[in-house]
């Protein structure tokens, strides 16, 4: 029987040389996890559609916060749940709103730990949409002053990092230049340069009670068929100084965080969204999956694609697995015998 000169098995066939040839790696300095900081005390509410992800008062926030920090995970993302919320959603650039006082209180107990902010106003404003309506849509141009004085109020109370989540034109330039002027140049920008208009925010909606009250999002996030306006989208944030440009969702997304990779020099990160979280979920209570195993292969799978940081529910148990020595290989090999 003839064979070929190069035989790929022969370096799958020891630990050894598999761990030698790996091309992709994953540590807990990819992760970033997402927490949902809401008004009150004694406040620590499992979203239903999210098993084990919780609305939690600061108190709690900080308790598990304190926790990813000690399994190496590095940053955490916060979303707020105000007290109340109007038209122009005032408590998202209020000195004391929910998410500024979460800062305070993460900086003095966790130092240690990196604090980035969404930048957005779905979750304060009483309409659900991420800007000022008029006419029955949002107005790109008078947001983005809202935008500017969200990211500046989060800077003042401490924040590392801002993420402007709302997908209007302009937004991280208008961002930029409150920061700068106002002495807050070490201050980096993590935009969510392409974000589509996706079914899978289904779960996040409830966890932070941001469901538009009228119509959708399709006049601002992008329509998940194009691939060219992604480019678009990107170089035009680049341009306008972001520092880390970020694909949401994940999963589906995994061409376009290739595109990213391929086509910009800055950090790359990915969003392992709230409907990707929850199908793992479910499926690995089924017993229709083995749960750990496919939460490393997804992990491996956006760091394949070309993603530097990985924001995912799942960045505990990823964290917990890394420990455990849940390498990819291990994630990913034949369950065979």
């Amino acid at each position: 029987m003839f064979f070929p000169q190069f035989r790929a098995r022969r370096i799958r066939g020891k630990e050894v040389f598999r761990n030698m040839v790996r091309e992709t790696s994953l540590s807990t300095n990819d992760l970033i996890y997402p927490m949902f900081s809401a008004f009150g005390q004694g406040i620590r509410k499992e979203v239903s559609s999210m098993p084990g992800i919780y609305q939690q008062s600061i108190e709690y926030i900080v308790e598990e916060a304190q926790e990813a920090h000690e399994l190496g995970i590095p940053a955490v993302l916060l979303f707020g749940i105000p007290e109340t919320k109007d038209a122009v959603g005032s408590d998202a650039y209020s000195d004391t709103g929910i998410i500024q006082e979460t800062i305070r209180e993460l900086k003095k107990k966790v130092p240690g730990l990196a604090v980035i902010t969404d930048v957005c106003m779905c979750e304060y404003t009483d309409h659900g949409h991420c800007g000022i309506i008029k006419n029955g849509d949002v107005d790109n141009d008078a947001t983005l002053e809202l935008l500017a004085k969200e990211a500046l109020s989060h800077a003042r109370a401490g924040a590392d990092m801002v993420a402007p989540s709302d997908m209007m034109d302009g937004r991280i330039a208008a961002i930029r230049n409150i920061l700068d002027e106002s002495g807050y140049t070490h201050i980096p920008v993590m935009s969510y340069a392409v974000k589509y208009a996706s079914g899978y925010y289904g779960p996040f909606r409830e966890a932070a009670e941001s469901t538009p009250q009228f119509g959708d999002r399709r006049s601002y996030q992008m329509d998940p068929a194009n691939r060219l306006e992604a480019l678009r989208e990107a170089q035009m944030d680049v341009e306008e100084g972001a520092d880390i440009i970020m694909v949401k969702p994940g999963l589906p997304y995994l061409d376009i965080v290739r595109e990213m990779r391929n086509e910009f020099n800055l950090p790359v990160a990915v969003y392992n969204v709230s409907g990707e979280y929850s199908m793992i979920k479910a499926a690995g209570k089924m017993g229709w999956i083995d749960e750990d195993r496919v939460i490393m292969e997804t992990m491996i799978s956006f760091k394949r694609a070309g993603a530097d940081l990985i924001l995912t529910y799942h960045a505990k148990e990823a964290a917990k697995l890394l420990h455990k020595g849940y390498e990819a290989a291990r994630a990913t090999r034949c369950g065979c015998p």
